[in-house]
C-alpha cells in the first residue's frame, strides 16, 4: 500500500512539472506508467532475443574436423572440456569397484530369471559418494555392457521389471538383460520433497533434485554432474572387468538427460539410447530449475551435445517424456516436429554419414536400433523375475543417495576458503601464503600497485564468468527527465537513460540548490533493496532506508537513486533464470545500467567525475559488492545490510540464515563459492575506500561470519598501509540504514564537509 501511495505521489508531482528541459542535455520524460514494470518487460524481451540468437551464435565456439574420427575427437576436445565444467564433472573419481551387498532379510541376489540374475549393488564414485542400485548379470558372457538410467520418478526395480508401475515395454533394463547385456541401473535423485531441508531448521517443499542443485551450483557442481559421475564410475568398472566388451548408456526422462550427457562426456561409451529427453533446449529456462546449466545455450543445444558423441552411435526415442508441474519450471511432452527439427539440426553440424543415428517413434524400434549399434539383437520377452527381498523399501536408499551428495557439497563449502585463496590472493601475492608472514615488523608494508594491477584479470573474470556480461554496444544516453520533487535544499528529477535495445536505466536525481556556477560536487549513488523503488531512498519515514538519499542531499551531495531490477516476485528471478542459459544473470543487466549511469553522471556540469560513490542496503548492499568491484568509476562503496560469508549464506544447509531455507532461488552463482566470497570482492575494491554497515540484529547474516569475512578485507588494506580506507560499523539495530559512521566515511573520503 505504501509503495502504491509513493508512486501516485511521484506521478502527481510529475504532472505539475513545468520545465520541458529540467537538466542539461535532457529531453522531456513523458512515460506515465510504472517504470519498474516497463523496465522488467524490456529486460525480458532483451534476453529472449539473446536466447533466439544463440543457436547461430554458438557455432563460433566450434572448430570441427571431420577428416577422421581421431581428428574429430581432437577438434571437439575443448568443447567437451567446457561441457564437463558447465555440468560440474570436475572431481577425480575413485578407483573402479562394484560391491554386491545384502543381509539376511535383503540378500545380495535380488532375483533370478532364465537369462540373467539381479544383484543389489553399490560402487564408489567420489569421496563419500556411491552409486547404488541393481546389477543385471546375464548367465552367459555378456554381448555388451549398459548403464540404464531410470527417470527421476522411477526406481531401478521398476525398469528391471521387479516392481509394478511400468508397462513391460518401459522396463528397458530387463529387456536389455534378456538380450544378453550386462546392465547396471543406478538410483536417480527423485522429484519428491520428503527430505529437502532439515527438521531442526526447516523442511522445504521443493524437490530433492532442486535441494542438491541449489547448494551445488554455487560450488561449481550440479545434480546433473553428480549423476553423470555415477554413470561414468560404472563405465570405469565395465572397462576394468571386460575391456573388450562395448559399453553404452540408455535412459528415459531425467535418466535420458543423464545418459545423453554421459555419452557426450566420455568417448569410451560406444552408443546411447536417449528416451523422453531430446528436444530443442531454447526453452530450458522454463523447465524445472534443477536442469539449469550456466551458459549452456552459449555453446550447446541438444544437437551440439549429440555432435560431441559423433562418430559414436545415437538413438533418440520419441517417448517416455515425463510430465511435471513445478513452481520453478514444468515438463511436458513436446511435439514430434520439435524433436525432429532438433535431431535434423545435427546434419548441419556433422556429415550425415559421419555418425550412426536414428530417431525412433516407439520403444521397441528404439531398443532394436540401440542393440544393433552394440552388435546384438533383441531377445523375446521372458516372464519377469520375482524380487526375493521380503522387506525391501527403496526410501532409505533414496535418502542415502541424497545425503551423500549433500555431504559432498557441504564438504566443498568447508574447504572453499583455501580454494579461493589459492585462486586469487595467493596467486597474485604469493608472499601472503608464507606462514612466516605474521612475524613481519609493523612498518613492513608496501604500496598496493602490483596487487591492483594483478587484480584486473580477476575483476574481468568475475564480471564475465560469474555475473555474466552482455557484450552489446551501449546506445547513446538519450536522457529524458522530469521534475518530481522540490524542497528548500534540493530539486528531484526522474531520469531515464537508454542502455541497450529494450533496456533502460531509471532513477531519481537530487540536485542541491546551493550549487555555484562551475562547482562540481561528489555524487552518491543510493541503491534500494529487494522490491524497492528509487523513491524509497528519498522519502523520510519509518522504513529501513531512513530517507538516506535525501539526508545526503541535505548535506550537499548530489545523489542518484537508480532502480534495480529485483522487484516483482518472481519475475526478476525468471529474468535471471532466462539469462543463465546464455551466460548472464540479473547483474548482467544491473552492471550495464550502472555503467551507463556513471557515464551519464560524468557529463553533468555539477558532478565531480572523480568522486562518485555507491551506498546500498540489502539487495542494494549486494549490489555494493558486485557493481563497484567491476566498475572502477566508483571511487568508494558502502555495503549495508548484506555483507556476509556469502558461500555459507547461499549454500550451507547447517546455517539457519542460509538461502537454502528461503525463497531466493536466484541467489546461487555458478562456482562463485570457489572463486569469490565477500572478502575477495573487497580485495577487488583495493585501494578504493570500502565500508560495511552492520546491524547486530540483522537476520540476513551472523555477526561472527560478517566479522570473519570483513577481517580479511581489513587485513589486506593494512598490508598495503592503507587501513584507514576501510571500516565496519556495528550498530544495535536491524536491517536498515544507520547513516552515522557511513556518512562520516563518505564525507572524509569524498572530501566533502557539507554546507
Amino acid at each position: 500500500m505504501q509503495t502504491k501511495w509513493l508512486w501516485a505521489a511521484v506521478l502527481a508531482a510529475a504532472a505539475c512539472a513545468q520545465a520541458p528541459e529540467p537538466l542539461p542535455g535532457a529531453g522531456a520524460l513523458t512515460w506515465e506508467e510504472d517504470l519498474s514494470g516497463r523496465m522488467m518487460d524490456g529486460a525480458h524481451r532483451f534476453v529472449e532475443r539473446k536466447i533466439a540468437e544463440s543457436t547461430a551464435a554458438r557455432q563460433r565456439h566450434w572448430q570441427r574436423d571431420q577428416s577422421s574420427p581421431e581428428a574429430y575427437e581432437k577438434s571437439v576436445a575443448p568443447n567437451r572440456r567446457r561441457f564437463l565444467e558447465k555440468i560440474g564433472v570436475v572431481d577425480p573419481r575413485l578407483p573402479a569397484a562394484m560391491e554386491r551387498f545384502g543381509d539376511d532379510r535383503n540378500p545380495a541376489l535380488v532375483a533370478q530369471a532364465a537369462a540373467y540374475r539381479v544383484y543389489q549393488v553399490r560402487w564408489p564414485v567420489l569421496e563419500g559418494v556411491y552409486g547404488e542400485g541393481l546389477l543385471l548379470e546375464p548367465v552367459r558372457p555378456p554381448v555388451a555392457q549398459v548403464v540404464a538410467v531410470p527417470d527421476a520418478d522411477q526406481t531401478p526395480e521398476q525398469v528391471a521389471g521387479l516392481d509394478p508401475g511400468l508397462a513391460p515395454g518401459a522396463q528397458f533394463a530387463r529387456r536389455l538383460a534378456e538380450s544378453g547385456v550386462r546392465v547396471v541401473v543406478p538410483t536417480v535423485i527423485d522429484r519428491t520433497a520428503r527430505w529437502s531441508g532439515h527438521p531442526e531448521i526447516r523442511t522445504m517443499d521443493y524437490p530433492h533434485r532442486e535441494w542438491i542443485y541449489r547448494q551445488a551450483f554455487q560450488m561449481g557442481r550440479h545434480v546433473i554432474g553428480y549423476e553423470v559421475q555415477k554413470v561414468l564410475a560404472a563405465v570405469d568398472w565395465f572397462a576394468a572387468i571386460s575391456p573388450g566388451i562395448p559399453a553404452a548408456v540408455a535412459g528415459t526422462g531425467e535418466g535420458g538427460l543423464i545418459a545423453f550427457y554421459s555419452a557426450a562426456a566420455d568417448t569410451r561409451i560406444r552408443a546411447a539410447l536417449v528416451a523422453g529427453y531430446f528436444n530443442s533446449r531454447q526453452g530450458v529456462w522454463a523447465e524445472p530449475i534443477y536442469r539449469n546449466v550456466w551458459g549452456l545455450l552459449e555453446e550447446f543445444g541438444d544437437a551440439e551435445i549429440a555432435s560431441l558423441m559423433a562418430p559414436r552411435g545415437l538413438v533418440v526415442e520419441y517417448g517416455g517424456y515425463p510430465e511435471v508441474n513445478n513452481q520453478k519450471g514444468d515438463l511436458a511432452v513436446p511435439a514430434f516436429a520439435s524433436v525432429e527439427a532438433e535431431f535434423r539440426r545435427i546434419d548441419a553440424l556433422t556429415r550425415p554419414d559421419f555418425q550412426l543415428r536414428q530417431l525412433a517413434r516407439t520403444a521397441p524400434e528404439a531398443l532394436g536400433a540401440f542393440l544393433r549399434l552394440l552388435g546384438a539383437q533383441p531377445a523375446p520377452p521372458e516372464p519377469t523375475a520375482a524380487d526375493r527381498r521380503p522387506s525391501f523399501d527403496p526410501a532409505p536408499r533414496q535418502l542415502r543417495q541424497l545425503r551423500e551428495l549433500e555431504a559432498h557439497v557441504q564438504g566443498l563449502i568447508e574447504k572453499s576458503e583455501a580454494v579461493r585463496e589459492k585462486f586469487y590472493l595467493h596467486k597474485v601475492e604469493p608472499r601472503f601464503a608464507d606462514e612466516t608472514w605474521s612475524t613481519r615488523r609493523r612498518h613492513d608494508t608496501r604500496p598496493p600497485d602490483r596487487f591492483v594491477e594483478a587484480s584486473r584479470w580477476y575483476r574481468e573474470y568475475f564480471w564475465n564468468e560469474v555475473l555474466g556480461r552482455w557484450s552489446d554496444p551501449m546506445l547513446p544516453f538519450n536522457s529524458r527527465a522530469r521534475k518530481i520533487l522540490d524542497t528548500p535544499k534540493w530539486t528531484g528529477y526522474d531520469v531515464v537513460l537508454d542502455v541497450w535495445p529494450d533496456v533502460f536505466a531509471w532513477g531519481v536525481l537530487l540536485v542541491p540548490k546551493d550549487l555555484q556556477p562551475g562547482e562540481r560536487r561528489p555524487v552518491v549513488v543510493c541503491q534500494h533493496g529487494r522490491n524497492g523503488l528509487p523513491i524509497n531512498t528519498v522519502t523520510r519515514g519509518g522504513d529501513a532506508y531512513n530517507g538516506f538519499a535525501a539526508q545526503l542531499a541535505d548535506a550537499g551531495f548530489v545523489t542518484f537513486s537508480p532502480h534495480n531490477l529485483y522487484r516483482g516476485e518472481d519475475r526478476y528471478r525468471w529474468l535471471s533464470r532466462k539469462s543463465n542459459g546464455v551466460k548472464g544473470s540479473l547483474f548482467s543487466f544491473i552492471v550495464g545500467q550502472h555503467d551507463q549511469i556513471l557515464r551519464w553522471l560524468e557529463t553533468l556540469p555539477f558532478v565531480d567525475r572523480g568522486r562518485m560513490a555507491f551506498y546500498g542496503l540489502s539487495y542494494g548492499g549486494e549490489t555494493a559488492v558486485r557493481v563497484p568491484t567491476v566498475l572502477e568509476r566508483y571511487a568508494l562503496s558502502i555495503c549495508s545490510g548484506d555483507f556476509n560469508n556469502w558461500t555459507r549464506k547461499v549454500a550451507s544447509t547447517s546455517e539457519r540464515f542460509s538461502f537454502m531455507y528461503t525463497i531466493e532461488w536466484e541467489m546461487p552463482y555458478f562456482n562463485m563459492g570457489n572463486t569469490f566470497d565477500y572478502s575477495e570482492l573487497g580485495y577487488l575494491m583495493t585501494p578504493r575506500p570500502f565500508m560495511v554497515e552492520r546491524g547486530h540484529n540483522d537476520r540476513v547474516g551472523r555477526d561472527r561470519w560478517v566479522a570473519y569475512e570483513y577481517a580479511k578485507v581489513r587485513w589486506l588494506y593494512a598490508q598495503f598501509g592503507i587501513p584507514e580506507r576501510t571500516a565496519i560499523e556495528y550498530f544495535n539495530g536491524g536491517h536498515a540504514i544507520n547513516g552515522e559512521g557511513t556518512f562520516d566515511f563518505l564525507k572524509r573520503h569524498l572530501g566533502w564537509a557539507g554546507k
